[in-house]
């Protein structure tokens, strides 16, 4: 097989699992492994690598399941079956579909209806309502809230909209992706001040660039890279909410609270306040290496399943240079230059993100807003993949605390 080739032969798949190819052929007839024909070669089946590797972690489970269970948790191995998004070799797909293609000519809305529905062309349909408005008793809320940013009025806005909408009680496929697409809008809304309808990445660039159209390229595809990245910590969380039968707003309000974490969405403040601090002076080297002494790590660097890069940041920050440029891509690149230096990371999702915002002058707490506009997209899709399976998901914790008395 070549080399990063996600098929393995069936002597090499018998190998990993330590069985004869007999049994291995057994594991296929009982369904326990599925295996392909190689094109030419009728007599010949491969076997895709993540299956062996899935099976090898069954068999482990049953010999450790509390072990098996923690390592799945932590980076480790798949711990649920999902058709939305695919982390292959440095690259990011959407139900199959490069997502650094999609970002260069799809919308948001076509995005989320081919992560909603499996087919892009729907996204006319879904986002055919045109008339979502704030709750009116969002303007007195707001009031109460000093300088409220756009993630708080969106976590403001979320709870009065779903008390006045019954239909996401619905949680039948084509009703939760309606509903999803109200929420999409009512959030789009929220995070610009004011109706906002249309398109999603123009309603975008009318409120926060004063209509430089020029921006509105860049804004669409960093919705659309941020859609969905597998089961980060608010798909799952979004995930295990709608396994319990909530309703798509419940869904994204608590992912929401999960993404302002500072070890996920969150993190872009800490990428904002490296640039902020970095401007002051030209030892970027040293800044980053003060961050390194404090905190362990540099923020907006680094991420587990990219070690060659994060393909978004690659192509936000292409975008910052192409579409505003000027010093924020400079102090950008000093920055990446600085980081490869010490650490030899590459920039991450949260420091494109940054960098893009800055190019383009964008408000405080921007990138952490398009990062959750993007998301709900990816939040409303594991949603309605969850309401399918119909399971509740309840893991088990492996206790280590004191031992009560035994009677």
């Amino acid at each position: 097989m070549r080399q990063g080739d996600p098929y393995i032969t069936a002597g090499q798949a018998a190998a990993a699992l330590g069985v004869s190819l007999p049994t291995l052929y057994s594991y296929v007839s009982r369904g326990m492994l599925r295996s392909d024909p190689v094109a030419g070669k009728p007599r010949v089946r491969r076997y895709l690598k993540e299956d062996v590797t899935r099976l090898i972690e069954r068999k482990e489970f049953r010999k450790n399941p509390a072990k098996a269970a923690a390592q799945g948790l932590h980076w480790g191995s798949p711990v649920l079956d999902s058709a939305l998004t695919l982390i292959h070799e440095g690259r990011l797909f959407y139900r199959g579909v490069d997502a650094i293609e999609l970002a260069q000519h799809a919308t948001l809305e076509e995005v989320a209806a081919l992560l909603w529905t499996d087919d892009s062309s729907r996204a006319g349909n879904l986002f055919s309502d045109q008339s979502v408005q704030l709750p009116l008793d969002t303007g007195v809320l707001f009031e109460r809230v000093p300088h409220p940013g756009p993630i708080e009025r969106c976590q403001l806005v979320l709870p009065l909209a779903a008390a006045a909408d019954l239909s996401a009680y619905d949680l039948r496929p084509a009703a939760a992706a309606k509903t999803g697409a109200h929420i999409l809008r009512l959030l789009s809304s929220a995070v610009c001040g004011c109706s906002a309808p249309g398109l999603i990445h123009v309603a975008l660039t009318e409120a926060w660039t004063l209509m430089q159209k020029s921006s509105a390229p860049a804004f669409r595809a960093a919705l659309i890279l941020c859609a969905d990245h597998e089961l980060n910590v608010s798909a799952f969380t979004a995930r295990c909410i709608a396994s319990a039968r909530a309703t798509p707003y419940e869904v994204v309000i608590g992912a929401l609270a999960a993404l302002r974490g500072s070890r996920h969405g969150g993190a872009s403040e800490g990428v904002e306040a490296l640039f902020r601090e970095a401007e002051e002076t030209h030892q970027h080297r040293e800044v980053l290496a003060r961050r390194l002494r404090l905190f362990g790590c540099l923020p907006g660097f680094g991420h587990p399943l990219y070690p060659s890069g994060d393909p978004r940041a690659h192509m936000l920050i292409s975008l910052a240079k192409t579409t505003g440029g000027g010093p924020a891509v400079e102090l950008a690149n000093s920055l990446i230059h600085a980081a490869r230096a010490l650490t030899g990371e590459y920039p991450n999702l949260d420091f494109g993100l940054v960098t893009l915002a800055r190019a383009l002058n964008l408000p405080s707490g921007s990138p952490i807003a398009l990062f959750a506009l993007g998301r709900t997209v990816g939040w409303i899709a594991h949603a309605i993949e969850q309401y399918a399976d119909d399971q509740l998901i309840r893991p088990r914790a492996h206790y280590v605390g004191p031992i009560p008395p035994i009677s």
